[in-house]
């Protein structure tokens, strides 16, 4: 396919300008995104056993619930029923809520006891998972604009110049594609690898990034773009809405759970309830929120479908399941969700978005590497100012948020040991952690800092399985290691990450050594990583 020069070379700068100002935020976004994955694994991993109470028999829900609503009144406001094995049989918010991250949620866990009277204790939430989901959601940049968070916005932004970046690679690609598409070429030069390597990951995953970025775009600016669809609509509800009920409801009223169970089955015959969260069971307006979970099918929200319900008539208000009658602009929206969260193909499908989310983050890691090395052969005898100040802005912003997160993952189980908010101890470790990294790909230089920052990423790593190591040696510690697959897994992927970066901080280092003068990738070998003197370069 030929496309003239001129046009070849307009579409290769929009691409790399638009990718460098978009990268290394989003970097953030999908290196984290790809952890979210496994949002829950993460939180069965970060609390001991003991958090979660016994299961109750599905016979014994309704006489919990009602002695939970009759000793905490409260708890009419928001309660959830859990029916998963592992998990505390009914939860609800003493302090805080589920939605967005707080530093000092506190819920309140019941069961019954054998003897059939009930048992309740209130806990701190620990909020590692949403960390890393804020990390997504935001790049970690701090304060709020509305009633949202300023980086929502911000990465909005990027994910548009994202969308540009693809659109105008695969345009510039095009001449080419079919002939370098597979080639991996590390006989020449490492330039050369490093397109290669980039090309192919972005073109092979071309959908899933178009789908990432167009979503991400919704999600960020949904409010102006609902704004603009209701002037078409004019006093038309876009979306399904349920008229308000006059009637005040009395939990006493509640029907029995069997019955409500019963209705859903009826409703979603090829889905399994996974929680039911009632709100304003005294009110007027009272609701019953189904999670529903269906590995076969296209799940709209991070891990289940839903359907609302009321509680005591069974009318259902709106779902996203198959087949359900959300209406048109609820049914897409809803789609996107599920196809920006990964949420279906059960454990195929989040390994699948694990995988291409770190993908994502190379993407963006190796488009400024090879922006850098293409200014270092155009500036033979000395690097420009901007170059090296990308180099270290990319070792100083991607190394820092992987460490950030690397670190609070290693000191979880410790911090539960001392009397802290381990909440406020997470957002210290992470942001002092990105902001040293930072200062010292800027004080030391960009190789330097990065070889001893992989370095210090695998040890962080390798500390995680080693503290369950530490909690079997020694229980008086009063650690706990990790008690099933799940949480074992997430123990052999912070290894495997341990393994991966301690091989590419050795690599580093010999291109480190052996590379030329000129490149901002250099150091002298009488500066080995050994030796912290400031790099003025």
């Amino acid at each position: 396919m030929k496309i003239r020069a001129d046009i070849i070379r307009t579409y290769q700068t929009l691409h790399t300008w638009t990718g460098i100002c978009a990268g290394l935020l989003l970097f953030i976004g999908f290196f984290a995104g790809s952890l979210t994955m496994f949002r829950g694994a993460i939180d069965q991993w970060a609390t001991p056993a003991s958090y979660q109470l016994p299961q109750v028999q599905e016979a014994q829900y309704d006489e919990l619930l009602q002695k939970v609503l009759v000793a905490y009144p409260k708890a009419a406001n928001s309660v959830s029923l859990h029916f998963a094995e592992g998990h505390s049989p009914i939860t609800w918010y003493e302090a805080g809520s589920a939605r967005g991250l707080s530093l000092d949620d506190q819920v309140y866990h019941a069961t019954l006891n054998d003897s059939g009277e009930l048992v309740a204790e209130l806990r701190h939430v620990n909020e590692l998972s949403m960390l890393v989901d804020y990390l997504h959601r935001t790049a970690g940049i701090i304060g709020e604009i509305g009633h949202d968070q300023a980086g929502v916005y911000v990465l909005g932004i990027a994910s548009f110049l994202y969308f540009i970046a693809l659109i105008s690679g695969v345009i510039f690609l095009l001449p080419t594609l079919t002939k370098s598409f597979f080639a991996l070429r590390s006989t020449k030069s490492k330039a050369r690898f490093w397109l290669d390597t980039h090309n192919l990951i972005g073109v092979s995953s071309l959908p899933f990034h178009i789908i990432i970025s167009f979503t991400v775009f919704v999600f960020a600016f949904h409010d102006l773009l609902y704004g603009g669809l209701a002037q078409v609509y004019g006093d038309k509800p876009m979306f399904k809405r349920t008229a308000e009920s006059e009637i005040v409801y009395q939990v006493e009223q509640l029907p029995k759970l069997l019955e409500l169970r019963q209705a859903v089955r009826e409703y979603a015959p090829d889905y399994t309830i996974n929680n039911i969260d009632f709100s304003g069971l005294n009110k007027q307006g009272p609701s019953a929120a189904i999670k529903l979970v269906n590995a076969d099918t296209l799940m709209r929200g991070p891990i289940t479908d839903f359907l609302y319900m009321q509680p005591y008539t069974f009318e259902i208000s709106t779902s996203s399941v198959e087949g359900g009658d959300q209406g048109v602009w609820s049914s897409i929206v809803s789609s996107f969700f599920g196809l920006h969260f990964g949420s279906f193909g059960g454990d195929f499908g989040r390994w699948a978005y694990f995988i291409m989310g770190l993908l994502g983050a190379i993407l963006f890691y190796t488009g400024n590497l090879l922006w850098l090395e293409k200014r270092r052969k155009a500036q033979v005898l000395e690097q420009s100012r901007a170059s090296t100040i990308l180099a270290k802005l990319t070792v100083g912003i991607s190394l820092g948020s992987i460490a950030g997160i690397a670190c609070a993952f290693a000191a979880s189980k410790w911090l539960s040991l001392m009397s802290l908010n381990i909440n406020v101890a997470y957002m210290w470790l992470y942001y002092l952690t990105f902001f040293v990294t930072l200062g010292a790909a800027f004080i030391y230089g960009a190789p330097r800092t990065a070889i001893l920052g992989m370095r210090i990423i695998a040890l962080l790593c390798f500390s995680i399985p080693i503290t369950s190591v530490v909690a079997l040696v020694l229980p008086v510690t009063g650690l706990w290691s990790a008690y099933d697959l799940t949480t074992i897994s997430v123990e052999l992927v912070a290894a495997t990450f341990g393994v991966a970066f301690w091989i590419i901080s050795n690599k580093t280092a010999k291109r480190a050594y052996s590379n030329d003068k000129n490149s901002v990738w250099y150091l002298p070998a009488n500066k080995m990583v050994t030796t912290l003197t400031p790099n003025r370069v």
